[in-house]
């Protein structure tokens, strides 16, 4: 059996476009470039046609059987193709004796392409282990299940495991405008344009499969227009309409014609749902005088306590049940008590439908493409050694509260907000620390060290790295810093609050609560932070919400309004370079009201861990180029705290500076060292330690302390009729900034 057989002009016109664009050489393979990127490994042995047996694992429409077909195109040896779905032992045994023959009588090597590989059951994956591991034949699996659940352990410790990805959206695009410009097994001939929006949908719907996208790119082709082909050169314009057409999801409809049963129990849920007892009652009345069955109004009850009450009152859903199961002991007519009673209780408590956030969820997960899970949040207990699943997760409950900030959501969606805590009942209480967490959960994820391992050969354990705890300290530092930093927050209702370099907003929220009647503005570097912003203050009303801007902390004072002020200015790292940071100060004080704060949390390198702290072998020329490195010459590390304070009170005539040293173990990567190595290290050092360097540290774990500043600062009235600064005084700050 050969997938891969030749066929004829007319037999390839026919075939479905997916089948006729698949590539025929790695130069027209389209994505996994983390395995066929160059100088990869498996690039470099298909090239050298120097194969080993592999398993190419990944979901469907990645390019399993198409990398299959650039290898039986590349090589020299026979190829050789099994459907697992199809075949059995006894084919196997025939390709086995044509093999061995083929290699006793040529000298050639044979491979064997078997998809679905996972579908053989034990005894037919055993059947195939002993030729693979004599040499008989070179195997190339294909599966979409995990190899480590579904494929024999004897099979994948002689192979290497290749893991192939869902294809990136960029990935799509040139597949498609591969098959829209290929005139000899595209659509080249033809002149076929997008309207816009149109070829963006099919990408997102097709969620990284390209089969789907090009199945759903021929059928929007070849169905547009009167006839297929169209005349020489014809124009063939995709639409949006003709796109949503051509790769319509299944959807799941229930409707029926509204008659008297669905008007009388809406009106009894609308009634309910409106906190009014009364008209509950009377809806409720006419439902049991017209024989309506009680359950069902048992179970829409049901329903309104978690979507209409919810976290308002969550012991709504227990009670309605309780008169739901003492209804089923007693029945009619005394049954009836409990109907009412159920009504009454659930038209009185306070209401929430903030579960209707599942809704939105469920929606981002039709619509949109799922992201990939989390390496850390994957399940470790049979794939851990080969894929590094589970690596880095930190156990609540080792922690202070039994809570700690990691990454739950998965990296695309970080900052998606579903569930919004009202303000009446149960749900009021709770309201603060969600936000809360939320907010330090934000500003805490960090690059997962535990990177899921995409390739995997016998013997390579991959690289056991985690971070004990280390999210868990940073989070309680982050929140510890924010607490100390505002104690003591001066700020009136009504007063303005700025915050610099806002990030995601854990110093705006602080102060937002203190100012409702004022404008609280948030500058950020990026605009993904200001999306983060903008997402969580969706729930306030258009007054309320901050005032995002996009800016570098330099040049943002240029974007405020003339003469706005602020009774309060905020900001994490604003300061990093100090000595070139005089101007920032004096636009500070410049929108600061007379009686003022600033409110800083600065980091400070120089108090940090340096890197002679963890060696042994090169530490003397590691000291030695860190006093230099240190020194008066770099404005980023040879400040301190003393320093800051000296240039703080240069314009405010009270500073306050407290220092906050957190320590947390970290993994010194060596694409890190390197570039510390070569950007200040290597100047410094009398002799090249480059290699010992790398060697000793490397992937070396760490207990990384560092220290960080909080700065409080206040703007007093100057002396003066007018009590404000003078032109006297404010020219010996311009020459101090000039200086």
């Amino acid at each position: 059996m050969d997938l891969f057989s030749s066929s004829t002009e007319a037999e390839k016109t026919n075939e479905p476009l997916a089948a006729r664009m698949r590539p025929r050489n790695l130069g027209e393979y389209i994505g996994q470039e983390h395995i066929l990127g160059k100088g990869r490994l498996l690039r470099r042995a298909i090239q050298m046609d120097q194969l080993s047996s592999v398993i190419f694992y990944g979901p469907p429409g990645t390019g399993k059987t198409t990398l299959a077909k650039v290898i039986a195109n590349t090589t020299k040896s026979h190829f050789s193709t099994l459907n697992a779905v199809l075949a059995g032992v006894k084919e196997l045994e025939a390709e086995i004796n044509q093999a061995k023959e083929r290699r006793d009588l040529y000298g050639i090597k044979t491979i064997l392409f078997i998809d679905e590989v996972h579908r053989w059951n034990k005894r037919q994956q055993d059947a195939l282990l002993p030729w693979v591991e004599n040499g008989t034949v070179i195997l190339i699996g294909a599966t979409t299940e995990n190899p480590y659940f579904e494929v024999n352990a004897a099979l994948v410790s002689r192979s290497r495991v290749f893991q192939l990805k869902k294809l990136t959206d960029d990935d799509l695009f040139k597949i498609a405008w591969q098959a829209v410009r290929d005139k000899e097994r595209g659509y080249g001939k033809y002149d076929v344009s997008f309207e816009d929006g149109a070829l963006e949908h099919l990408v997102s719907v097709s969620a990284g499969d390209a089969r789907s996208l090009l199945n759903a790119l021929e059928l929007a082709v070849e169905t547009t227009g009167d006839s297929f082909p169209p005349e020489d050169g014809g124009r063939i314009l995709i639409t949006k309409d003709i796109a949503e057409e051509s790769i319509q999801q299944k959807a799941v409809l229930y409707d029926k014609e509204g008659d008297y049963h669905f008007d009388v129990i809406s009106a009894f849920i609308k009634s309910l749902r409106g906190s009014d007892p009364d008209a509950a009652l009377y809806w409720l009345a006419r439902m049991v005088a017209a024989g309506e069955d009680p359950r069902f109004i048992f179970r829409r009850m049901m329903i309104l306590a978690s979507e209409d009450v919810g976290m308002a009152d969550p012991f709504a859903l227990v009670f309605v049940t309780s008169c739901a199961e003492a209804f089923d002991r007693i029945g009619l007519p005394e049954g009836r008590f409990h109907l009412a009673h159920a009504a009454i209780y659930l038209s009185t408590c306070k209401k929430s439908n903030s579960t209707l956030a599942f809704f939105d969820a469920l929606s981002d997960v039709e619509k949109e493409k799922n992201d990939e899970v989390p390496n850390h949040l994957k399940d470790a207990s049979r794939d851990k050694e080969g894929f590094g699943h589970g690596e880095g997760y930190l156990y609540p409950h080792s922690f202070k509260d039994h809570w700690v900030g990691q990454q739950y959501m998965p990296t695309g969606l970080q900052g998606k907000i579903y569930y919004r805590p009202g303000d009446l009942g149960y749900e009021k209480q709770i309201r603060s620390e969600v936000l809360e967490k939320r907010q330090i959960q934000l500003e805490t994820v960090v690059e997962d060290e535990s990177e899921e391992i995409l390739t995997y050969s016998p013997g390579d354990r991959g690289r056991n790295m985690w971070i004990e705890r280390a999210m868990g300290v940073r989070s309680a530092n982050l929140k510890a810093q924010v607490d100390r930093l505002y104690s003591g927050l001066r700020l009136r209702r009504h007063e303005n609050a700025l915050v610099l370099n806002a990030s995601s907003g854990l110093l705006l929220w602080p102060l937002m609560k203190r100012n409702p009647e004022g404008l609280s503005v948030a500058v950020v570097a990026q605009k993904e932070h200001r999306d983060i912003i903008d997402h969580y203050a969706r729930e306030l009303d258009d007054l309320s919400k901050p005032l995002v801007i996009v800016s570098d902390t330099e040049s943002c004072f240029k974007k405020l309004e003339d003469g706005l002020r602020f009774g309060a200015v905020a900001g994490r790292n604003i300061l990093s370079r100090p000595f070139a940071s005089k101007q920032i100060l004096k636009d500070i004080s410049d929108i600061l009201e007379d009686d003022g704060c600033l409110y800083l949390l600065q980091s400070v390198p120089r108090l940090s861990s340096r890197l002679s702290d963890f060696s042994t072998l090169v530490r003397d020329d590691l000291v030695e180029a860190e006093k230099k490195i240190y020194s008066g010459k770099n404005p980023l590390t040879s400040w301190d705290a003393e320093d800051m304070k000296e240039l703080l009170a240069m314009f405010f005539p009270s500073v306050s500076i407290e220092s906050f040293e957190e320590k947390e173990r970290r993994i010194l990567k060596r694409e890190m060292l390197s570039s510390w190595y070569e950007n200040s290290y290597k100047a410094n050092l009398g002799k090249d330690i480059r290699d010992l360097f790398l060697s000793e540290l490397s992937d070396k774990e760490v207990e990384f302390s560092s220290t960080t500043l909080i700065i409080r600062c206040e703007k007093k009235k100057t002396a003066g009729k007018t009590g404000r600064t003078t032109e006297k005084d404010w020219e010996k700050v311009r020459q101090i900034v000039k200086n």
